[in-house]
Order: C-alpha cells, then structure tokens, then sequence
C-alpha cells in the first residue's frame, strides 16, 4: 500500500489501534502499518474555537441547537483547514491503485467526546463508502477538509413513527434530499433528527478527509444506535402500502429497508495524534 508524504506528520510512526467504534457498528480489520498522518503541534485557534463553542451548544441528549447556535458552529467550521487538524492539504493517503486491490477501507480517529458531543474525522480512500445509515436523535455538522465525495442522503417521509420499533425491518418511504458531488473547499452541511438528510451514504470519489461533528454522539445504551439502509425502487411497494404519494415528490422517493451490518462497512479506529485541545 502506497502512502505518500507520511513523514511529514504525526501518525508516521504511530500505534494504529484497531476497536470497534462505539455506537457506529463497524467491522474493524487490524492493519500493520500507518496509513494515515497528522501533525501533533499546538492546537490552531479556530479548532479551540470549535471545542469551546460545542461545549455551549449542545445540551445533551432530546435538544437541538438554537438557529443561531447552528449558524455559529457553521462559521466556524467553514473557516477550518486540513491543516487545523494536522493534515496535509497536499496529502495523499492512498493511491487510486492500491485503492482497486480490494475493498477500500475508511479510517476514523476521534479528536474529543463526552456525553453531550464528538468530534471525528473520516479518512476515505477512492471509492471507498460509508454506506446508508442513519443518525437518530442527533444533529451532525460535516465539513469535508479534503477530496471530492458524493454524498446521499434522505429523511422519512413519515418522521412521527421514525422510532416505531416494532417492525424494524418494514421498508419505509423516505424522500431524497441530496444526491450530489462536493468537492472541498465547500459549505458546512448540518442534519437533524428529522430533517437535513439524517440518513445518508458517503462515497468517496478522490481521497477525502471528513469533519463530523456529532450531537450527541452515538450511544447504544441511550438508545441512538446506528442502523443501516438498502434503497428499493420505487415501485417496489411493500405488501400492505401504497403508492408515493405526488406530494410526497414522486421520483425523489425511495422505499428504504433496515439491514444487517453491510459488509462494505469494515472501518479501521486508529488514536488522534494531532493538535490537542485544551480543556478548562
């Protein structure tokens, strides 16, 4: 596997320490040597900027955030760089090549969680995929720091019954809300528990670097863990349904069914050695 420029930062040399994330069901794969890097240095200003500011926002578990509380945390995070949290902007982290081996793995490192917030990064080799999954009771700001991505994503037509629990598995109207390429530098995007895209799919087209800030994190105790999707055409109606109805966008629409963890979704934990942030 081809890395490039790796001596440059922090994770050169780093322990990759491989766990299942928590709340995210990930399949982890062990690895035996760094693919990824960061500069451990003191922590850039607008990252403290964004810590700080979290602590205000989120309140814990059943709250959203104030509008302006939204816009503020958007301000912030359409200011970051690769470079605020060690990476590179020049960087490679896997070639196009090694990426067609196999399946492509996504890397995640958490920077900072506590009950109420997390921040993460994702690291996204080309054609790698986080496949559809959802984000219950959660408002998520992403920012992508590096690459071009497509990303997917939909919200239940219906969202009263979204924590009907009892036929997790009975496939669900959900109306398309994005179905498009970003390519960093670009716009912070924000999802809430019932609108914004809370279920999505990312889809690398070059290496990417993702920004996720999550609140409140996952947390299977707490009920907020994370379920997987399979799309269904349209006029694959379930028995007992209806048709979409026009209202409901018609061709935006999709039937979404509740799976298994995909086998796609193998994801690599490795530890964050890059700016700390400074608690008070």
């Amino acid at each position: 596997m081809t890395t490039e420029a790796v001596s440059k930062v922090g994770y050169a040399h780093s322990k990759v320490a491989m766990k299942k994330k928590s709340g995210y069901r990930s399949r982890c794969r062990r690895r035996n040597h760094d693919r990824y890097a960061l500069d451990n240095k003191t922590v850039p200003m607008v990252l403290q900027r964004l810590f700080l500011s979290c602590k205000d926002v989120f309140r814990g578990p059943g709250t959203i955030p104030a509008p302006s509380h939204v816009q503020m945390l958007c301000s912030i995070l359409d200011e970051m760089k690769p470079e605020d949290v060690g990476l590179s902007s020049k960087l490679q982290l896997l070639s196009a090549k090694d990426a067609m081996k196999g399946t492509p793995i996504v890397t995640s490192t958490t920077i900072y969680k506590c009950q109420n917030f997390s921040l993460c990064l994702f690291f996204l080799p080309p054609t790698a995929v986080i496949p559809l999954h959802n984000h219950p009771g959660m408002t998520v700001f992403s920012k992508l720091l590096l690459g071009t991505m497509h990303i997917k994503s939909y919200d239940w037509v219906d969202p009263v019954d979204a924590n009907d629990s009892a036929a997790p598995t009975k496939p669900r109207l959900a109306k398309l809300v994005a179905d498009s390429d970003f390519t960093a530098p670009c716009n912070t995007s924000v999802l809430y528990p019932t609108t914004g895209g809370n279920i999505h799919e990312f889809t690398a087209i070059t290496t990417c670097a993702v920004l996720d800030v999550l609140g409140p994190p996952y947390s299977k105790d707490d009920g907020r863990d994370c379920s997987y999707y399979k799309e269904l055409p349209l006029p694959a109606v379930p028995n007992g349904e209806q048709e979409a109805k026009e209202d409901d966008g018609g061709e935006s629409c999709r039937w979404l069914e509740e799976i298994g963890v995909p086998e796609n979704s193998h994801m690599d934990e490795i530890e964050y050695l890059g700016p700390q942030i400074i608690e008070y």
